[in-house]
């Protein structure tokens, strides 16, 4: 004998898990039993002024994370800024209790993401700079495999240093349109994205030589690119 229960908006209130109940029940009540189940289980969606309240919230304590990882105030307010946005874009419809874990979580890798920009960016300029080391005609001298190991140190650079470096990235990043697609394409997997001879190779269905020999080119490429434009390295 089914004991009887409490009635809610016309359906009987009765557990999810009560497979007999539920079966008992009109395709009508057994909806409302649904809808009444998750109105009681599914915590709310936060609102744009949750949301917003938020934001305003933990920016100041953001800004001094960001600032003792990258120790430069426009960076810091960088990442946070992006941190902000990729919140806003990504996890508006999330609860109101799971903001602050997402956004750590977000901040850090917009952090880390900025040290991993930081060190590729260094590694082109010394990359370039590294081209004496192999004879220009050797199509299989890899600059990469060259270069000395380098700290992950994160201390401010002198501000000069900085903005001369910034200048010499944008240029190659301009000599990048420059190149025949396939030179780009090995360079940017290789020296951004940081795969291995191997890794390249694979992603872009070739040969490991054939990966060296464009990575080569490009690299030659770039330097008479750059030394016309009377940078050298």
């Amino acid at each position: 004998m089914v004991k009887r229960t409490a009635m809610h908006n016309g359906a009987p209130e009765v557990s999810p898990y009560n497979a007999r109940q539920l079966g008992n029940l009109s395709p009508r009540a057994m909806f409302a039993t649904a809808a009444t189940v998750s109105q009681r289980t599914d915590p709310p969606l936060a609102t744009h002024q949750e949301i917003s309240a938020f934001l305003a919230e933990i920016e100041r304590r953001a800004f001094k994370q960001a600032m003792f990882a990258v120790r430069d105030e426009d960076s810091a307010l960088d990442i946070v800024q992006d941190a902000m946005l990729k919140l806003t874009e990504k996890y508006a419809d999330k609860p109101r209790g799971e903001l602050p874990m997402l956004f750590q979580r977000i901040l850090q890798n917009t952090i880390h993401d900025h040290f991993r920009r930081q060190k590729v960016r260094t590694t082109w300029t010394t990359l370039l700079s590294a081209l004496g080391k192999g004879d220009a005609k050797d199509e299989d001298f890899d600059p990469l495999e060259s270069l000395p190991a380098k700290s992950d140190a994160s201390g401010a650079a002198d501000p000069a240093a900085k903005y001369e470096q910034a200048q010499i990235v944008g240029a190659i990043e301009a000599a990048l349109t420059r190149l025949p697609a396939r030179q780009r394409e090995a360079f940017l997997l290789r020296y951004w994205e940081e795969l291995d001879v191997a890794e390249t190779a694979a992603a872009m269905g070739c040969s490991e030589g054939s990966v060296k020999t464009h990575c080569s080119r490009a690299v030659h490429a770039l330097a008479e690119m750059l030394r016309a434009k009377g940078i050298t390295l």
